[in-house]
């Protein structure tokens, strides 16, 4: 029973997009190596030369103050661009999955994004609280209280595509007068992004290997269909989604639709157990499956492949070399 809760968790945060887990690999293209290098001096001296949004991601209308100091984030996708954009020192609460990223900022009060204590969190009086989608993903707003307390809360709803992602980066810039630096973060993600889809768009159609990207594991497994921005990491990489045109967004998935679908290649970004790789290739009715009898079945960071924001390209690095390392290198 506990390992089926736990795999409804995940699944929960996966399709959400809103989990974290260990720490991303070190590629050479990490925009995140980028970034710490100019977050480590702190916050900079650059200015909000652009005028502050009047509406958040989804559109809701906020008042930002012209100068925002204390931040509190409530997803891990939000506070690991925060911390991109230098802004480390401002943000003085995490929600519980940003505080077990690597290099959160320790000692901070933390709280529950889906069920916040608000009376605690207004005591903090922040600028700015930033949530996600998926903290009234239950049908209910956990931070309407706050809201009605006065507080500025700042929506940005989980990404669905990477050109959400480049837009998530820009926005947080003009939040947080970091317009500068959410700009070079982007120009070298995309400049990252258009080095591996120049790779996999030189792999002959014929030549292209079918994919399934598994995101919670048996007996409550989920994958990606087409609509998703890991669909579109699977299509840069030169890849076919094997879920691409049986779901859309992401979905739950029966063993025999893996069997029946026959993948080239199965990759993971589970790690809430012991040997994720090893489970796969043991499941019963699976050892004819292409991936698994040829032990084609690699993890992939959890961070970097599902948290939508710009670290995806570490994640982008690790599925080309495990799917094509005669392309892009092991």
């Amino acid at each position: 029973m506990k390992r089926i809760l736990s795999a409804l968790v995940a699944a929960a945060l996966a399709f959400s997009m809103a989990a974290c887990s260990a720490p991303a690999a070190s590629t050479s293209a990490s925009v995140s190596s980028t970034a710490a290098s100019s977050a480590s001096t702190g916050a900079s001296s650059e200015t909000a030369a652009v005028a502050k949004p009047t509406e958040d991601r989804s559109g809701a209308a906020i008042t930002l103050p012209d100068n925002v100091e204390t931040v509190i984030s409530m997803a891990p996708s939000i506070t690991q661009t925060l911390m991109d954009l230098g802004c480390t020192d401002q943000i003085i609460a995490l929600d519980a999955n940003s505080a077990k990223m690597e290099n959160a900022p320790q000692g901070l009060p933390v709280f529950d994004m889906m069920t916040p204590d608000a009376e605690q969190m207004a005591t903090l009086v922040p600028d700015v609280i930033f949530v996600s989608s998926i903290s009234s993903s239950g049908g209910e707003d956990p931070f309407q209280p706050l809201q009605e307390l006065g507080a500025t809360v700042v929506c940005i709803p989980t990404s669905s595509s990477i050109e959400d992602i480049y837009e998530d980066v820009t926005f947080l810039g003009q939040v947080m007068g970091k317009t500068e630096r959410a700009d070079e973060i982007n120009q070298n993600l995309k400049a990252e992004i258009d080095r591996i889809a120049a790779l996999g768009a030189s792999i002959p159609e014929d030549q292209r290997k079918t994919v399934y990207f598994e995101i919670s594991a048996a007996p409550s497994a989920y994958s990606t269909g087409s609509g998703t921005y890991m669909d579109e990491m699977i299509s840069l990489i030169g890849a076919n989604n094997m879920m691409a045109d049986k779901a859309e967004g992401w979905t739950s998935v029966d063993s025999e639709v893996v069997v029946s679908g026959n993948p080239d290649v199965i990759l993971t970004n589970v790690d809430y157990i012991e040997d994720p790789v090893g489970e796969i290739k043991s499941r019963e009715g699976w050892e004819a499956v292409t991936a698994v009898k040829n032990g084609d079945v690699y993890q992939i960071d959890k961070q970097s492949s599902s948290l939508p924001n710009e670290n995806i390209v570490s994640a982008l690095e690790e599925m080309s070399k495990a799917v094509y390392p005669e392309v892009f290198g092991e």
